[in-house]
C-alpha cells in the first residue's frame, strides 16, 4: 500500500539505466584525442586535475580502466587507432620518417564511404596532413608553424582552444552525419599552462594543462547539444606522460604504465535528453584497435575480417568477452639511437616487456611496475614471451630509407666509408634503455640550455652524449643545429657529416645537411644529396628547391616548390619560397600574392612576413611594411 501511495504521488525513484552502445546508422561520430594524457591526471580516473567536462562524459558513458595504446609517441600510436592495425602492420614505428601507407583504409575513409561528412582539426606538426592520416577527410585542418620542424625541442603547436574553435565552426556548418576528429595538444611538454591555470597549480605544471585542456573542450561538448541527431563520443590520449617515472621525464624510451596505459570514455550525446544513461566502469583490458570495430558496430557499417580489433559493445553491456591480448613497442630510441628495440604484450591484468633484460609485472596488485617477476615466475613469464610471439616482431624498417640502395648512393657522395658496419642485429644489456635511461636525461638537459640560451654549454651536453653512445642519431641533429643557431655552420655541416659516416643515414639528418650546405654556398653538393631523397616529402621537396635557387636553376626550383605544394598544399614554406625566387627576378606582384598565401596558411613564418616588408616597402607601402617587419621581430 505505501508503495502504491509512493508511486501514484510521484515520489518513487527508478535509477537511470546503464549505458549501453545501440547501433544508429544516423548519428555523428567525435573522437577526441588528447595527446599525452595519463588516465590517472583525469578526476573520473581518480586524478587531481579539475575535468569537468571529461567527467561528466565518464558519468553518463562507459569508462574503462584498462585501455592500452601500442605505441608511446604521437603518429604511431594515432596511426593504430585510426587503422585499427597494430604498428607492424600499418608500418609507421616513429614520429619521424615514415608515412601511413596509402592502402590501408582509414576510420576515416570507412565512413566517408558510408556517406559521413569528415572533418579533422590537429593542434600538433607530427600529425600534419603529409604523413598520411588526412586521407578520407573532406576538410583536415592542420595549420601549424612549420618553423623548426626537423629539430623537436618543442614540436610545433597550437592550443585547443584555437583547434576547438576550428572544429565548432565547421560543425555548426554541417546539414547531415558527419565524423569529426579534435586532437589536442596541450599535456605535451613543455607543460606551459595559461597563468589561471599555471596558478591553480603552481606546482603541477603538467595537471595545470590537463585542467586547461578540459576547459577548453567545453565549447565543443556545448556544440553537441546543438545538433539535430545524437552524437557518439569517443575520447582517449594516445600516450601517456611519465613524469620521471622509472627515470623517463616525459614518453618515448619505456612502455610502462604511465605512458601506455590511456584513458578511454564512450559515450552518447542526445541533443535535449535530460535523462542520461548511467555510466558504467569497465576493468575489462581493452585496446586502441578495437576503437575502429566499435564505431563500425555502432554504425551499422558492415565489419571487416581484417581489423586487429573487436568491438566493445559486448564487454560494455557487461557481457562475457574472449581474453584480449595487446601488442605494444616503443621503438624511437631504437631507431634514433641504436637502443634495443622495446616490443612487450599486455594479457589480462600480466605485463611482459621483451627486452635484454626482461621484464613482468602483476598489473593488479603491482600498478607502478616496481617489481620485475620475469626470474621468480619464469613459467608465466615464458607465456607471455610465448604470446608476443604469436605478433609479427620483424625489425621495423628504418625511417626514411626511400630505397635498398640508399647507403650506396651517401657511399658514392663520399659520406660513408667503405668501412662502414651494419647495425648489430643482436641487442645486448648494454642495448637496454634501463641502461640508457642516463642518455636521455643528458639528451633532456642540453636541450634546456639550448632554449635558455645557453648555446656553448648544449653544445657540450650534446657532444658528450655523441661521445658516450656514438650511433645517438638525434644527439648529431641537435648538436648541428645549436652549431647552426651558434653561428658556427662549417661545424654543424661536420657534425652531420660525421652522422653519415658512422651509417647514420635517417632522414632528418640528411634533409638538415643538404638546407646548410645549400645557404653556405654548396648547392651542388646539397642537390647531389636531395636528389637521392624521396620526392614525395614535401620537406625534401622544399630543401632541394632552395639548392637549385642558390644554384641559379631557377626553372627547377620552381617546380621543386610546385611539386610541394602538390604533395601537402598546406606547405606555407613552399608559397614563401616561390616568393624568393620571384623577388630575385624584381616580380613584385607574384611575389606578394605568394606571401599572402604562405601567411594565410601560416601566420608564424618570420621569413614571410619580412619578404613581405620588402614587397611593401618596394611598392610605397612604408607603413605597412614597418608592421611586416616587427612582426617578423616578434615571431624570431
Amino acid at each position: 500500500m505505501a508503495l502504491a501511495s509512493a508511486i501514484a504521488a510521484g515520489l518513487w525513484w527508478w535509477p537511470s539505466p546503464a549505458f549501453l552502445l545501440q547501433t544508429d546508422p544516423e548519428r555523428n561520430v567525435l573522437l577526441i584525442t588528447i595527446d599525452t594524457l595519463r588516465a590517472d591526471a583525469l578526476g573520473s580516473y581518480g586524478g587531481r586535475a579539475d575535468t569537468p567536462h571529461l567527467d561528466s562524459l565518464a558519468a553518463r558513458g562507459a569508462r574503462f580502466t584498462a585501455a592500452h595504446a601500442h605505441a608511446v609517441v604521437t603518429l604511431p600510436s594515432h596511426t593504430s587507432l585510426m587503422t585499427g592495425q597494430y604498428p607492424f602492420t600499418h608500418g609507421v614505428r616513429d614520429n619521424n620518417g615514415y608515412r601511413v601507407p596509402a592502402d590501408i583504409p582509414t576510420l576515416a575513409t570507412r565512413l566517408k564511404e558510408a556517406g559521413f561528412a569528415t572533418g579533422a582539426f590537429v593542434g600538433a606538426f607530427p600529425l600534419d596532413q603529409r604523413f598520411g592520416l588526412g586521407r578520407g577527410f573532406d576538410v583536415y585542418d592542420d595549420r601549424i608553424s612549420e618553423v623548426g620542424t626537423t629539430v623537436d625541442f618543442a614540436l610545433p603547436e597550437r592550443r585547443a582552444d584555437v583547434v576547438v574553435s576550428a572544429a565548432t565552426s565547421w560543425l555548426d556548418a554541417q546539414p547531415s552525419k558527419w565524423l569529426a576528429w579534435v586532437h589536442v595538444f596541450d599535456p605535451h611538454a613543455p607543460y606551459q599552462p595559461p597563468p589561471e591555470y599555471a596558478a591553480r597549480y603552481p606546482d603541477a605544471p603538467y595537471i595545470g594543462e590537463v585542467a586547461w585542456t578540459d576547459a577548453a573542450l567545453g565549447p565543443l561538448f556545448a556544440t553537441l547539444n546543438t545538433q539535430t541527431r545524437p552524437t557518439l563520443v569517443i575520447v582517449t590520449a594516445d600516450h601517456g606522460e611519465s613524469l620521471g617515472e622509472h627515470g623517463e621525464l616525459t614518453h618515448g624510451i619505456f612502455a610502462y604504465e604511465a605512458t601506455l596505459r590511456v584513458p578511454l570514455l564512450i559515450a552518447e550525446v542526445v541533443p535535449g535528453d535530460t535523462d542520461a544513461p548511467r555510466g558504467v566502469t569497465l576493468d575489462t583490458p581493452v585496446r586502441h584497435v578495437d576503437i575502429v570495430p566499435t564505431v563500425l558496430e555502432a554504425l551499422g557499417v558492415l565489419p571487416d575480417a581484417n581489423l586487429a580489433g573487436r568491438s566493445l559493445r559486448r564487454v560494455i553491456a557487461g557481457e562475457a568477452d574472449d581474453e584480449r591480448p595487446a601488442y605494444f613497442e616503443a621503438m624511437t630510441a631504437h631507431l634514433g639511437r641504436g637502443w634495443a628495440p622495446l616490443r612487450g604484450v599486455v594479457t589480462g591484468m600480466d605485463k611482459y616487456i621483451d627486452l635484454p633484460i626482461p621484464e613482468m609485472y602483476a598489473l593488479a596488485t603491482d600498478p607502478h611496475e616496481q617489481r620485475n617477476m620475469a626470474s621468480v615466475a619464469p613459467e608465466r613469464t615464458t607465456i607471455l614471451l610465448n604470446t608476443l610471439r604469436t605478433f609479427d616482431l620483424a625489425p621495423p624498417g628504418p625511417p626514411g630509407e626511400e630505397t635498398a640502395g640508399v647507403l650506396d648512393r651517401l657511399r658514392a657522395l663520399g659520406y660513408i666509408g667503405a668501412a662502414a658496419a651494419p647495425a648489430s642485429a643482436e641487442s645486448t644489456e648494454a642495448d637496454d634503455p634501463k641502461v640508457l635511461i642516463e642518455l636521455d636525461q643528458m639528451l633532456h638537459d642540453a636541450g634546456d640550455l639550448f632554449a635558455r640560451g645557453r648555446l656553448a654549454e648544449a653544445a657540450t651536453g650534446f657532444g658528450a652524449v655523441i661521445t658516450r653512445r656514438p650511433d645517438t642519431a638525434d644527439a648529431y641533429r641537435y648538436l648541428a643545429f645549436v652549431q647552426w643557431e651558434a653561428g658556427r655552420p662549417a661545424e654543424a655541416i661536420a657534425t652531420l657529416e660525421l652522422a653519415l659516416s658512422r651509417g647514420i643515414t635517417q632522414r632528418d639528418v640528411r634533409v638538415k645537411l643538404g638546407l646548410y650546405l645549400a645557404q653556405t654556398g654548396q648547392a651542388a653538393r646539397a642537390i647531389a644529396l636531395l636528389e637521392r631523397m624521396s620526392l614525395n616529402d614535401s620537406e625534401v621537396l622544399n630543401a632541394l628547391g632552395i639548392a637549385y635557387g642558390e644554384a641559379g636553376q631557377t626553372t627547377d626550383a620552381r617546380r621543386t616548390f610546385e611539386h610541394a605544394l602538390v604533395i601537402d598544399p598546406t606547405s606555407g614554406l613552399a608559397h614563401q619560397n616561390l616568393a624568393t625566387l620571384h623577388l630575385r627576378a624584381d616580380q613584385l606582384q607574384p611575389a606578394e600574392a605568394e606571401l599572402r598565401l604562405a601567411l594565410g596558411i601560416d601566420d608564424s613564418l618570420p621569413g614571410a612576413h619580412t619578404a613581405l616588408g620588402v614587397v611593401l616597402r618596394r611598392t610605397g607601402r612604408t607603413a605597412e611594411a614597418l608592421e611586416a617587419w616587427r612582426r617578423a621581430v616578434v615571431l624570431d
